[in-house]
């Protein structure tokens, strides 16, 4: 199976819409978010056109939670929402994902995930802390670095990069 992650869109609508087009049309139907959406109306309207599930968690820019919660009960039955870290168990691989990348690290060295994704730095990056993978997807808002995400396929155990420009 193979699964979508981003983060870091800061309320950049075209980006955020292209990337979930293309996950759309790639029959991707899982998305991690790690966090840094900011306002409620940015998120509704990405769900809209996306039917599968996305798990969210929450960054610094994304201050007032109680919107978050209530689409998701409201509206988004798809959307699972998380505070500070999640966790979720598909295709036998067990991955954890946050928005801080020293909350990331600290769940990467506990050994207990296969992958750990996080964002809030901007900047794609991957490292192995013994058997984990600790992996930065970059940003959707084109801030600082170009915007990326990452597609993990659960079968190969293969995780790419891609460059929203190129897609």
């Amino acid at each position: 199976m193979k699964i979508a992650i981003i983060s870091d869109t800061h309320d950049n609508l075209p980006n955020f819409k292209k990337a979930i087009s293309w996950i759309k049309k790639e029959g991707i139907e899982m998305v991690i978010h790690c966090g840094d959406v900011c306002a409620p109306a940015t998120l509704r309207e990405v769900l809209k056109d996306f039917s599968g599930k996305m798990f969210l968690v929450f960054g610094n820019v994304d201050s007032d939670h109680s919107w978050t919660t209530k689409l998701s009960y409201e509206s988004f039955l798809q959307l699972k929402v998380f505070r500070e870290w999640g966790e979720i168990e598909i295709g036998g691989k067990k991955i954890a994902f946050c928005h801080f990348p020293g909350l990331g690290k600290r769940l990467a060295s506990t050994q207990d995930y296969d992958l750990v994704f996080y964002g809030h730095t901007h900047k794609p990056w991957e490292e192995k802390i013994r058997k984990c993978r600790l992996v930065n997807p970059g940003n959707l808002a084109n801030l600082y670095y170009k915007p990326t995400f990452a597609v993990y396929n659960t079968e190969t155990d293969k995780l790419e990069l891609k460059i929203l420009e190129k897609l």
